[in-house]
């Protein structure tokens, strides 16, 4: 950011696994205690994020805090593999709302994630060592810090890392508890769950006072699976996802809309478009129908094979450029009225997040189509979702297709050329002297029995109100 003042009000998320979640299996007790759990996770991060912490570094601890925790299936409460062996895996990544300033850690290497790692206390912790140990300075420079720009690291290289930066690592019997232990068994015997245990990746998104995004997930992964299982945890844009950009204002449209009808008149074919293959699908639909309607050319159908180079054009971009009106040129493409930035973390099954790249799909039909996180995220991985098409006949049988999305989505105004200040198109949170704050929106979703999720939302007043809750509806 370029000054140090709060603009945005910190909030977060956090999710503690989905699946085969059973109202008539999950007893009262066992039920508190995921709630008393989460709620003392919420509280303790979001006390974190008011006293100024950044958001990576808020987010870490609360996953660091649920990997402590044998009720989740991360860290101490990892699941099994089909050998009896433990192997976690864990993911950070970042991004702003706010213009990228390089010299931010974080900024240079926007991910990493560590893999079937083993004995490692805090996963979470070393993904985030990973992430800002890089090896190099913004500019390119030598920097000695142990690190990488490699985004993902496995197994016993990435632990003799852990052992010289110094995180902590535990013998094998303390990640070994018994209702784990007797999960293992019963699968490998073909007998059904007498209770409903937390499956499935555990993650925590938080937004920072300089609107910053974080998400952080770990998980043990699979019960069962098979030793050196990769999953959806440490795989960007399967399991996790943050990203910013930039949104073109109404004017733009008109401008591609009027290079269109330019390019068109000069005689130029619907794929000779060659200088505006930047613009958004919907806008180059409505291209096409222009062409197609001062040509007389046939629009393309989904029956036609796919055009995977341009045509050869007489007319070239500066000619294209030359025929709009009013002396507009090239940098008039480059007009922005705001910037988005959400970030997202999975948990499920993460073979079926992997095969539909789910992190990235939900973040696409925010950016392409421009749809809010919240219908993106419901299209993925709400009832009838993507996720759920994927399991085909298999669903409901399975398991396979079953999940959920956590989010934070957050905009904010670019500011006027020249006039050195920004407002927000976001919701107005609270006005106070230094200026209003703006605030995320947060999103979650999911197609299976429950997912463990809290979150804050404003009260009727503005207060901050915490949300624990397991099904769709309250826990009773």
């Amino acid at each position: 950011m370029s000054d140090s003042t709060a603009k945005f009000k910190p909030n977060l998320v956090i999710h503690g696994g989905a699946g085969v979640l059973q109202r008539d299996k999950l007893p009262p007790p066992l039920y508190e205690k995921h709630r008393a759990s989460l709620q003392s996770y919420l509280r303790s991060t979001h006390a974190l994020l008011k006293d100024g912490a950044s958001a990576l570094d808020a987010a870490v601890h609360a996953v660091s805090l649920l990997e402590d925790d044998e009720l989740f299936n991360c860290g101490r409460g990892s699941v099994f593999t089909s050998a009896g062996t433990i192997e976690m895996e864990a993911s950070v990544m970042v991004t702003s709302v706010q213009d990228p300033d390089d010299s931010r850690p974080g900024e240079l290497k926007k991910a990493a994630a560590v893999i079937n790692v083993r004995n490692v206390r805090h996963p979470i912790q070393l993904a985030r060592e990973s992430l800002l140990r890089t090896g190099c300075t913004p500019d390119g420079q030598p920097r000695a810090d142990g690190g990488s720009m490699h985004p993902q690291l496995a197994g016993p290289h990435v632990e003799s890392l852990a052992r010289d930066w110094d995180l902590e690592f535990m013998p094998d019997e303390w990640f070994w508890t018994q209702r784990r232990w007797d999960e293992h068994r019963r699968g490998l015997e073909g007998k059904d769950e007498p209770f409903s245990l937390s499956q499935g990746t555990v993650g925590c998104v938080c937004l920072d006072q300089w609107g910053n995004l974080a998400v952080a997930t770990s998980t043990g992964g699979k019960t069962n699976k098979m030793p050196g299982r990769v999953g959806d945890t440490p795989t960007p844009g399967a399991g996790f996802w943050a990203e910013a950009w930039d949104v073109f204002s109404p004017e733009e449209v008109v401008l591609c809309d009027e290079a269109c009808s330019a390019t068109a008149q000069a005689g130029v074919s619907t794929s000779g478009v060659g200088c505006l293959g930047s613009c958004l699908s919907q806008l180059k639909r409505q291209c096409r129908k222009r062409v197609a309607s001062i040509t007389g050319a046939r629009p393309r159908t989904r029956d036609d094979p796919p055009a995977y180079s341009p045509r050869p054009t007489e007319v070239s971009a500066g000619s294209v450029l030359k025929l709009l009106s009013d002396g507009q040129t090239q940098s008039s493409f480059a007009r922005r009225s705001h910037r988005r930035a959400i970030a997202l973390s999975g948990t499920g099954d993460g073979d079926a997040f992997l095969r539909i790249a789910a992190a990235h799909s939900v973040a696409s039909l925010c950016r392409l189509q421009n749809l809010p996180l919240a219908r993106s995220v419901q299209s993925v991985a709400g009832l009838h979702g993507a996720l759920q098409r994927s399991a085909g006949a298999r669903w409901g049988i399975t398991g396979e297709g079953e999940g959920g999305f956590i989010g934070i989505e957050i905009s904010t105004a670019v500011p006027a050329a020249g006039s050195g200040s920004s407002s927000s198109v976001g919701r107005v949170e609270l006005e106070t002297e230094k200026g209003p704050l703006y605030c995320g929106q947060v999103v979650l979703d999911f197609n299976c029995g429950g997912m463990w999720r809290a979150w804050i939302e404003p009260g009727p007043n503005g207060e901050d109100v915490e949300r624990i809750m397991v099904f769709r509806e309250e826990y009773k």
